[in-house]
């Protein structure tokens, strides 16, 4: 049976070049950055030549990265960090109804706390709109965050045009940039942001390597408390291989970005224009042209998308439904709800990302192997009964 990975937006695999960096960290080079002995040294070295490799992949300089254990981390850094820095300004903040429960939860918790948060809609594309995002600042708004791009549905956001609305107003602009660092270009100075997270296993580096980037000059409170750690603003001990992993992943995604572009978008618009036509009753989601290169996301009605995905595995097939944070929670994705989606379609998602290892012919076994998986779950749905029935009654 073919073995068929397209669920590279859960997790990408390290290059072999990123796992040969990390080696001698785990044992040669075991010390200390903190340590001021030459095993100390040898490792702090690693981590700021790292640092720099990761400030150069977004325009930032190396003074401007933070090290964290994920994208969910520097999320929560940012959303509580940078919020709780600024409450003497205001107790506002500004996200949009398809952020990452990392961003969503953040801010939930910071309401506890006494501060209010206003949810920016989407369109049906899930494009955040500049306007409404202005509309919904306030003189007490301290803080905005707006994704890059949503790793479900791979829609892009006109991020450097809500920085501009952003700017005027003087609140913090943070952005989730997890789905997008490493895969696409990134230039947080044209950008226009505060501040910017990002994860290394999303772009073929370790997991347990995260970067928050904060623009020089702006205040953060620190997350984690206990040491001194990244200037003081992330405490806890280095990580060095995982941070040498993220330094080379980023330094080669930096290098080879455009060609893996170009492999991922062929494949990705092959399926998305092929799959319609195999299957009735596939929505496309996601902006149809603003959407990341490796993403191909569907709605197929009638059915569930925790089936699907059951039986494609059983097939040799791993895709995801929903984002790899909620895909066992059994619900509608809230990204495609926010995006008006109806709740019953909503359960039928299914998303397809693909990597530098995936080909056409991975595709092509997508496409012969997903109809009969349908069909066969669609004979069991009772909602696809109820429609066939209707279809029969109205031709009477």
């Amino acid at each position: 049976m073919r073995e068929v990975y397209l669920d590279y937006v859960a997790t990408t695999p390290v290059l072999p070049e990123v796992l040969e960096a990390m080696l001698p960290y785990f044992r040669d080079a075991y010390g200390n950055v903190q340590s001021l002995h030459d095993w100390g040294d040898k490792a702090r070295e690693a981590v700021e030549e790292a640092r720099g490799k990761v400030a150069d992949l977004i325009g930032g300089e190396a003074e401007e990265i933070i090290f964290t254990a994920s994208g969910t981390e520097s999320n929560n850094s940012a959303i509580k960090g940078l919020a709780m820095a600024q409450q003497s300004k205001g107790k506002h903040i500004v996200v949009s109804a398809i952020e990452h429960f990392s961003v969503l939860h953040s801010a939930k918790t910071l309401e506890k706390l006494g501060f209010e948060v206003t949810e920016v809609p989407v369109d049906k594309h899930g494009i955040v709109d500049p306007d409404k995002v202005a509309r919904s600042l306030r003189k007490d708004t301290v803080l905005v965050s707006i994704t890059h791009a949503n790793n479900e549905v791979g829609t892009i956001e006109p991020i450097k045009e809500i920085a501009g609305v952003v700017k005027e107003s003087g609140a913090i602009f943070h952005t989730d940039a997890v789905a997008t660092a490493g895969t696409i270009p990134i230039d947080v100075r044209g950008l226009g942001v505060d501040a910017l997270s990002l994860a290394g296993n999303q772009f073929y580096g370790p997991k347990g390597a995260g970067a928050l980037w904060l623009k020089k000059g702006v205040r953060i409170i620190p997350f984690l408390d206990g040491g001194v750690q990244e200037e003081g603003r992330r405490a806890g001990t280095e990580d060095v291989p995982a941070i040498v992993g993220l330094g080379k992943a980023a330094e080669l995604a930096k290098t080879g970005m455009g060609a893996r572009a170009k492999h991922l978008s062929t494949l990705r618009d092959r399926l998305i224009a092929e799959l319609p036509n195999r299957i009735e009753h596939v929505t496309v989601t996601g902006h149809p042209t603003r959407r990341l290169p490796g993403h191909a996301s569907f709605c197929v009605e009638f059915i569930e998308g925790e089936a699907m995905l059951m039986l494609l595995n059983s097939q040799g097939i791993a895709v995801s439904s929903g984002s790899a944070c909620t895909s066992r929670a059994l619900k509608a994705s809230h990204v495609l709800i926010a995006m008006g989606i109806p709740h019953e379609i909503a359960q039928g998602s299914l998303l397809f990302s693909f990597g530098l290892d995936s080909t056409v012919g991975d595709v092509d076994y997508v496409l012969e192997t997903m109809p009969p998986i349908v069909d066969k779950l669609r004979q069991m749905s009772p909602l696809y009964a109820k429609f066939l029935k209707e279809q029969k009654g109205g031709k009477k």
